[in-house]
């Protein structure tokens, strides 16, 4: 029987019913914004005017990082990049462990912008990668690189993530002070960088 109380029940219920869907529409609206938002400032990001892929390749010593999660016990790390037959980057990565071990990772890297070949995404053949996959705009931006491709700044475009290069294990400080003053200057949280616990040769 459809009484008066009903009405009002029912009127309630439509009235929590739009109520939530404007809710529902105003939050959307604003991941949406957000989303944009963390887009544009990506985009902002500026990469290296030309990377000459054969004078890239070799080894880097790594001098400071933001790190990913698998870097978290590396106390002295370097990457070694070598060309493949498919047009494609080999990429061998090691590190000293705080507890004396060594940890290794073998990956590829493809180019993602032909223009520069300043924008790359890298893939590591563990679980990890592969339960995240690869970014359709790369992981992998060379952010400065030195005319004699001696020291190099590559960072992720979201950046939360940083690497500061050297092709040699020890980088000059005022060299280093430097390139922490680029990647402030971009946007990335310098004070968070960790820098590398080599030995002096």
């Amino acid at each position: 029987m459809y009484t008066p109380i009903n009405k009002l029940l029912m009127q309630g219920v439509v009235d929590s019913w739009i109520r939530l869907s404007a809710s529902l529409a105003v939050w959307a609206f604003c991941l949406t914004v957000t989303a944009c938002a963390g887009v544009e400032h990506k985009d902002t990001l500026p990469i290296v005017a030309s990377v000459d892929l054969a004078r890239y390749a070799g080894t880097w010593y790594e001098i400071a990082r933001l790190p990913m999660w698998f870097q978290r016990h590396c106390v002295d790390s370097k990457a070694i990049y070598t060309s493949r037959p498919d047009g494609r980057i080999g990429v061998h990565n090691e590190c000293l462990t705080d507890s004396g071990g060594v940890d290794q990772a073998e990956g590829v890297a493809t180019v993602i912008d032909p223009k520069t070949n300043a924008r790359l995404t890298v893939v590591f053949d563990n679980f990890f990668a592969r339960l995240f996959g690869s970014s359709r705009d790369g992981n992998y931006w060379i952010l400065a690189l030195d005319p004699e491709y001696r020291t190099a700044l590559v960072g992720t475009p979201d950046r939360r993530f940083l690497w500061i290069l050297s092709r040699a294990p020890q980088l000059e400080e005022v060299t280093y002070q430097r390139l922490v003053e680029q990647a402030k200057r971009l946007g990335f949280p310098t004070a968070d960088l960790i820098r590398t616990r080599r030995p002096a040769s």
